[in-house]
């Protein structure tokens, strides 16, 4: 029997595959990319009897695919909190989604496995902005304050590093930097060890920093957009920036734009928790939006509906 991990290439598809290898260690194939190569299911090659684990990949942009895997005889295990409408029902399919606002994948995989490894859904949860979510999950680990803030940094530069057009944008291709977090059951320990984790954040600091001296390219009573110049940096930092924005101005909604190798623009979208508009249904507006409720995007807008987007964008987050 083969093993295949598929896998988010972001902190909380490193961390969620990393709790269930430390209580499951297998030998096996890994399937990974930037963060916005969500349709990784069409690169899976297995069949009967061979067992594929998913982990934090969107169903619904999958499902196609998903469907021909299960056909062929392979069992498939998938766990993910993004928009699922239509999960199937098949034999082969142990499905464990949750859509709620307040999960990620990783929190997931701690249910599944009884919180046995929490401090790597503490690095997640951190990582994926879900903040009340990571503080609940360390205060029953009883980490301190300095504790959890070195977690927080650590999620943050590991998701940091899933952004960009390709993989030639990032300090690290994802799949590596999994075979790193893996040699460690400690996250501490790997923070004083890798030299790496040093680097990702004077980037990330770095790259930041940047975005921040950007004015938006509209502003309107409720909501705020950014278009990123094309460079490498902003296509890094564009996640990073759009959950920065989210946590300093929780009230309104924020759009950050980046140029894309098709000449477009790929977007991520973040909402306030309150209210009636979110980024998943203002960014399921668009063919290749997706995402969770107020944490969403769109793989790819086409340069000509920049000022459609714009508008829609305004419109949609005026009225809350």
């Amino acid at each position: 029997m083969r093993h295949i991990d598929v896998f988010n290439g972001d902190a909380d598809g490193i961390c969620a595959l990393h709790q269930l290898r430390m209580a499951e260690p297998v030998e096996a194939e890994l399937i990974t990319g930037v963060k916005h190569d969500i349709e990784l299911i069409k690169r899976v090659n297995a069949g009967s009897g061979d067992q594929v684990t998913v982990l934090d990949v969107s169903l619904e942009r999958n499902r196609g695919a998903l469907l021909k895997l299960l056909e062929s005889g392979a069992r498939v295990r998938y766990f993910d909190h993004h928009a699922a409408p239509d999960i199937p029902v098949h034999p082969g399919l142990e499905a464990m989604i949750d859509e709620a606002a307040d999960i990620c994948t990783s929190i997931l995989v701690d249910r599944f496995l009884g919180g046995r490894f929490r401090i790597w859904a503490v690095v997640a949860a951190f990582g994926d902005n879900l903040g009340s979510a990571a503080l609940g999950l360390a205060q029953s680990l009883k980490l301190d304050k300095d504790q959890q803030a070195a977690l927080q940094e650590l999620g943050e530069n590991l998701n940091y590093n899933a952004y960009g057009e390709t993989e030639s944008d990032l300090l690290i291709p994802p799949a590596d930097l999994y075979r790193m977090v893996k040699r460690y059951t400690d996250p501490f320990h790997l923070m004083r060890k890798e030299s790496l984790l040093g680097r990702l954040d004077k980037e990330r600091v770095s790259d930041l920093k940047q975005a921040l001296a950007i004015a938006p390219q509209r502003v309107s009573g409720k909501s705020d957009a950014y278009v990123l110049p094309d460079e490498p940096w902003s296509r890094r930092v564009s996640g990073t920036f759009a959950n920065h924005l989210a946590t300093v101005v929780p009230n309104r909604a924020h759009a950050v734009l980046t140029r894309n190798a098709r000449g477009g623009y790929t977007i991520s979208v973040r909402s306030p928790l309150e209210g009636k508009s979110t980024a998943l249904g203002f960014c399921k507006l668009f063919a290749t939006g997706g995402g969770r409720l107020h944490a969403a995007g769109i793989n790819h807008l086409e340069p000509a509906r920049l000022e459609e987007f714009l508008d829609r964008f305004e419109e949609s987050f005026r009225a809350r």
